[in-house]
């Protein structure tokens, strides 16, 4: 029979990260001047929400035991695809900017779903690393995103377009939080009740005995490379709407950001660990952190430091739990 001591630390262990965040929003809450308002804590969220919907998809794909560099010039790439095409289509009578911004949005969603499923195809046909994979089509949407604007922002969107990156429903909560919410809801149900969540689960926990068992392995590790993609397309079209401009310059570094969210949650970068929930532990983590030093007026060198050892702290947690299980 399990002591209640024993059930405590088995308690502790489990939540960890949890613990540490209220413990991080207690102490904030008496030391940085108006942490506690309603409107500082939506702006949390709403900071967090961009990358967030990203890391969503970067935990399946993590999960599965593979990894994703693109995502950055992913998001890059979708905003200068929604603005280029809405100017395109509007400017040549084709349809109203208003409407022509939708096409603008599919357009992207698709074309990032293509390199998504490209870089699945190279990983399970050649047997590519995803870290190379990715890391050159990084390379490649970032150079394609630069060809489309000449370096140059491009401007032409609709007024209505702002709100949707920018906007307030009850003028109160941000547009972007509330999506954010929406796709942690929809990966949670997926990784805790699908077959195909658990057929994710096997396959980064142990890819030939998940083939034996008869998932199909190359399938799963396309779709998830595809939902990555498509994420960090909404991921971009956010940031589009937020400074009403497609750039090439979109996304830089937010490759890491979400990836470390992924792990602080939880996640292991070997496969088979993770969950929906503690990635969004993991960016409330990160946002909470970057919110404080700033109510703080740290300088970017103090911030950088923090926020590196942070990172390695709560990683090295996890560590020690998982190595102990």
């Amino acid at each position: 029979m399990i002591s209640v001591n024993e059930r405590i630390r088995n308690i502790l262990k489990k939540n960890i990260m949890e613990l540490i965040l209220v413990g991080m929003v207690v102490i904030l809450g008496f030391t940085a001047p108006n942490f506690f308002t309603v409107t500082n804590l939506l702006n949390i969220l709403r900071n967090s929400s961009i990358q967030g919907v990203i890391a969503f998809g970067m935990t399946m794909v993590i999960i599965s035991g593979e990894i994703d560099l693109s995502v950055s010039s992913t998001v890059a790439l979708a905003g200068v695809l929604t603005a280029f095409f809405t100017g395109f289509l509007a400017e040549a009578g084709i349809m109203p900017m208003e409407t022509a911004v939708i096409v603008g949005m599919l357009i992207a969603f698709i074309a990032s779903a293509a390199a998504g499923v490209f870089n699945g195809l190279m990983r399970v046909s050649f047997g590519i690393p995803t870290f190379i994979v990715t890391l050159a089509m990084m390379k490649a949407l970032y150079g394609i995103a630069g060809l489309i604007t000449k370096s140059f922002p491009i401007t032409t969107l609709p007024l209505w377009f702002n709100k949707l990156g920018a906007g307030y429903v009850w003028g109160v909560v941000p547009i972007p939080a509330l999506i954010l919410i929406a796709i942690f809801l929809v990966v949670l149900v997926i990784m805790n009740t699908t077959s195909f969540g658990r057929s994710i689960y096997a396959v980064g926990g142990n890819e030939e005995s998940a083939r034996l068992c008869g998932i199909n392995v190359k399938k799963v590790k396309i779709v998830v490379m595809m939902v990555v993609q498509v994420t960090a397309a909404l991921g971009g079209i956010l940031v589009s709407s937020q400074v009403m401009s497609g750039s090439h310059t979109f996304g830089k570094g937010y490759e890491l950001n979400v990836i470390a969210a992924v792990i602080i949650g939880g996640a292991s970068l070997s496969g088979g660990r993770g969950k929906a929930w503690g990635t969004l532990v993991g960016l409330v983590f990160m946002g909470i952190i970057l919110n404080a030093m700033t109510l703080l007026n740290m300088n970017e060198y103090m911030k950088n430091l923090v926020t590196g050892a942070l990172i390695l702290l709560a990683v090295l947690l996890n560590s020690i739990k998982y190595s102990r299980d």
